[in-house]
């Protein structure tokens, strides 16, 4: 048959089908997924909730808000990515509040490895005589040039800062993005210069980079500190948290929209792609649920003085004495 000559289905050029029309078109596979998956997702919220009851009676009083936020990276995502499943037309705003709340994360892992160590205060006190290595990922790994930055106040603020301005702006540029959509002039698949999303995401994406980097700083210098906390299989889990919800995300939204992902009636090409990244979500996030409750769901001993002043000796830096 010439290819002049073959139909599409309706479908396939359509927006995201309504909830019930998936319930109608499962088959026998499709319930056995659908309703594996949201068993996962209804497993990872108890687990979270029994770790926060754990985390309240158990933990300080001042890691307590800290160690629920970043714990609760994964089953907000596979919450979230859940009811993006069932309600595909759902789907922009699910996987943007899974992003507001992972720019908290990020700030708040920063503050978690500061608490973990005794503080701000003590921070700077065990820390004032050293240096901090900068050139580090994922901004400047390659920049071995650069100067090391005294550890002070400033320098402390301007860390956080760094992290705090992404869990302000995401929230800031989701709200500005719903707006614009109610307005019809924010579409993610609208890739032309006149498109809103075009010039959103890319300056989001920036300020992903740049909150990012101060939490890398701090991990490279405290690792050694805080190891006995377990503090780089904790690490390992927030990247992997990152990696999944964003970079794996946007591959897979992205080849979708450039039709890589064949249409599968009642699914677009692009509502098939959401979709596929959504149950893909789900499952790695019920799986991360489990390993990091073996990681915070325990306490660890004190860290010893002394163990402390030997790892930051080897992580940092001395600064130069005047003569």
């Amino acid at each position: 048959m010439n290819g002049s000559n073959r139909t599409v289905d309706p479908s396939c050029r359509d927006q995201p089908p309504v909830a019930i029309d998936i319930i109608l078109a499962l088959d026998t596979f499709g319930i056995i997924l659908y309703s594996v998956l949201t068993f996962m997702t209804a497993v990872s919220l108890l687990v979270f909730i029994e770790e926060c009851i754990y985390i309240y009676r158990k933990m300080p009083a001042n890691k307590k808000s800290i160690i629920i936020w970043v714990n609760g990276a994964a089953p907000v995502i596979g919450t979230m990515s859940c009811l993006g499943m069932w309600i595909p037309r759902a789907t922009m705003f699910t996987d943007m509040t899974s992003a507001c709340y992972f720019s908290i994360v990020v700030f708040k892992f920063l503050v978690l490895m500061l608490e973990e160590l005794g503080g701000d205060k003590v921070f700077l006190q065990r820390a004032g005589k050293h240096r901090l290595k900068i050139s580090t990922g994922p901004c400047c790994c390659c920049c071995l040039c650069l100067p090391h930055v005294a550890i002070t106040r400033r320098s402390l603020f301007l860390l956080k800062l760094g992290s705090f301005q992404f869990a302000l702006l995401k929230i800031v540029f989701t709200i500005l993005s719903i707006v614009l959509w109610t307005n019809g002039t924010f579409d993610l698949a609208d890739l032309k210069i006149t498109g809103a999303a075009i010039w959103i995401n890319p300056f989001v994406g920036i300020l992903t980079i740049i909150a990012l980097w101060p939490v890398a700083i701090m991990f490279m210098h405290l690792k050694g500190a805080l190891s006995t906390l377990k503090i780089i299989p904790k690490y390992a889990m927030y990247q992997l948290v990152l990696i999944l919800s964003q970079l794996q995300s946007a591959i897979i939204n992205i080849l979708a929209m450039q039709g890589t992902i064949a249409c599968a009636p009642p699914f677009s090409s692009a509502a098939r792609g959401y979709m596929m990244s959504q149950q893909l979500l789900i499952l790695e996030m019920f799986i991360i649920t489990l390993v990091t409750r073996l990681l915070y769901r325990r306490q660890y001993d004190p860290l010893p003085v002394e163990e402390l002043d030997d790892n930051e000796n080897n992580k940092m830096i001395i600064m130069p004495t005047s003569a």
